[in-house]
């Protein structure tokens, strides 16, 4: 088992920031939700994740482009002013696994994440902010004009 001792323990011994890259990624792995990012359809991944579905608002801004030339690597951003955010959480309806990102956000961070997501085929994109355990959300379809990515 890792804790935070044996980390310690092997910095403090000379393995050094090497040894904790290979210790890190477990402690990572543990907190995975395996149940959200293999369910199959965006209601179960939304539940398994985060408990409940989230309520529409114009206070979460998602952008997206409206139609994605390269499925494989089609560029999302999320962004809000609602204080408090713990978490944001993007899905995508189309594809086999609709869970693509959830990214945790530290108090006092702001509340704005960038990525680049795969998009099977033309779909929904939705973005969830978890802010003061309340759950709100922007939706914006998505057109691939190459059919979507394999993969």
């Amino acid at each position: 088992m890792i804790n935070r001792r044996a980390v310690i323990k092997a910095m403090a011994c000379g393995v050094g920031l090497v040894g904790v890259g290979v210790l890190m990624p477990r402690l990572a792995v543990a907190a995975w939700n395996k149940q959200a990012f293999a369910a199959t359809s965006p209601v179960a991944a939304m539940k398994a994740l985060l408990g409940a579905e989230p309520i529409a608002t114009d206070q979460v801004v998602l952008k997206v482009p409206s139609i994605a030339a390269d499925g494989a690597v089609v560029p999302v951003t999320v962004r809000t002013a609602l204080a408090n955010v713990e978490s944001i959480s993007v899905f995508v309806a189309g594809n086999r696994y609709p869970l693509v990102a959830e990214f945790l956000l530290p108090d006092g961070t702001e509340a704005a994440v960038s990525t680049r997501i795969r998009v099977h085929q033309s779909s929904t994109i939705t973005a969830v902010v978890k802010a003061d355990g309340q759950l709100w959300s922007a939706s914006q379809e998505t057109k691939v004009s190459d059919g979507g990515c394999s993969g």
